[in-house]
């Protein structure tokens, strides 16, 4: 019989290999960083991306199809074949439709579970509710109203017990998270949960339940059916990414330290802590996810200091072994379409430097269960790792 250690290397070598680390498609038409990707609703065919240039674009990640419409059909959408690249061996998607209406970036996005409308949110202080097919806001929530929040939403999520996604949940750089009533035009949140003594980053809602997760190092979860919140200190450094295992009994917390853990959420334990000498999480609101049916915690970087590669990276870890299975590599993105030109930055000092191509928002297909997953960051490019 093989001992512990031995049986250990050889699941992370399995691991390691059936892995999807080679890059199946890429996103384009961002002028600026990408803040948030997600995917649709099952079966999870269209990625939906929020960027720094104050838009959400749909795509179809697939590049020589037409649309197959589980994002409502309707003649109002309109596919975009984008523009061949000829310097590219990776092939693009398809840009289906673009949401402009956000006056600043885009930083959060969900869809809802029957894929006719989506929120987003971010710099403008307002929830904004779109209807996909029209590509129109339905509502907005917030904005300059005083029961709004006071500045930045950093993330967005549906809510409710049920499937018609009747609530959306918010959190900010205010310290509140708000629950909105998506089905009324008044302007003032249905609750206000405070509690964080800084800027709530990441949410997870599942039916009653919301997770927060803020700058203060602590996650917090607000039964809202009983009134009862609980907190867990994760960290001195704050709470970037916050996921949740499919039964509940565990969530994936993300923090400043550079360090990824999965806890208990009725002990409040550490069951594994992923860590590594080059992953680097010191600054940015880099999001980690479960993946590979729970087989697998991924997280972006922030790329050090110095690296001019062009390549951002995804750090993969076994989910029980807590070993380092792949360390993917993200290509900056194809030549032309100003993707190029994003590589350099301009200093305070007027020199021009190279771009760090951090890796701050990823999403999986199906919510971690599919055979697909994606990431975007600092270049503005989209990568889709995976089957197409």
């Amino acid at each position: 019989m093989p001992s512990s250690s031995s049986s250990s290397s050889s699941s992370s070598s399995s691991s390691s290999s059936s892995f999807p680390d080679k890059p199946a498609a890429q996103l384009v038409g961002s002028n600026g960083p990408v803040h948030a990707v997600t995917y649709s609703a099952s079966p999870g065919t269209y990625i939906l991306t929020g960027s720094a240039d104050r838009t959400v674009r749909l795509y179809n990640p697939f590049p020589s199809t037409s649309s197959a419409h589980e994002i409502r059909r309707s003649s109002s959408v309109h596919q975009k074949q984008q523009q061949e690249q000829d310097t590219s061996s990776i092939p693009q998607g398809r840009l289906v439709q673009s949401y402009a209406a956000h006056g600043y970036e885009v930083l959060s996005i969900d869809v809802s579970s029957d894929n006719e409308r989506f929120v987003s949110a971010g710099g403008d202080r307002a929830v904004f509710l779109w209807d996909v097919a029209s590509a129109t806001t339905i509502r907005r929530f917030g904005g300059g109203s005083p029961h709004g929040h006071a500045s930045r939403i950093n993330c967005v999520r549906w809510g409710g017990e049920h499937p018609s996604d009747g609530l959306i949940v918010s959190g900010g750089f205010d310290t509140t998270v708000r629950i909105w009533d998506a089905r009324s035009g008044g302007g003032r949140p249905v609750q206000v949960l405070e509690g964080a003594r800084d800027a709530v980053t990441c949410l997870v809602v599942r039916g009653a339940e919301i997770l927060a997760g803020s700058v203060d190092g602590r996650v917090r979860c607000y039964d809202v059916r009983a009134g009862r919140c609980t907190t867990d200190v994760i960290a001195a450094s704050g709470v970037t990414s916050l996921d949740v295992t499919r039964d509940g009994r565990a969530m994936l917390v993300g923090s400043l330290d550079s360090r990824v853990r999965l806890m208990d959420r009725e002990g409040g334990a550490c069951l594994r802590a992923y860590s590594d000498g080059g992953f680097r999480n010191e600054e940015l609101r880099v999001q980690s996810l479960l993946g590979g049916r729970e087989r697998y915690v991924l997280a972006g970087d922030e790329a050090p200091p110095g690296d001019t590669d062009g390549e951002g990276r995804i750090w993969v870890w076994d989910l029980l072994s807590g070993e380092v299975v792949k360390r993917v590599r993200v290509p900056w993105g194809p030549e032309g379409d100003g993707v190029a030109r994003r590589k350099k930055v301009v200093g305070r000092d007027g020199k021009e430097k190279a771009r760090r191509n951090a890796v701050s928002c990823m999403a999986w297909r199906e919510g971690g269960w599919g055979d697909q997953f994606c990431a975007g960051g600092s270049s503005g490019v989209v990568t889709v790792f995976g089957a197409l």
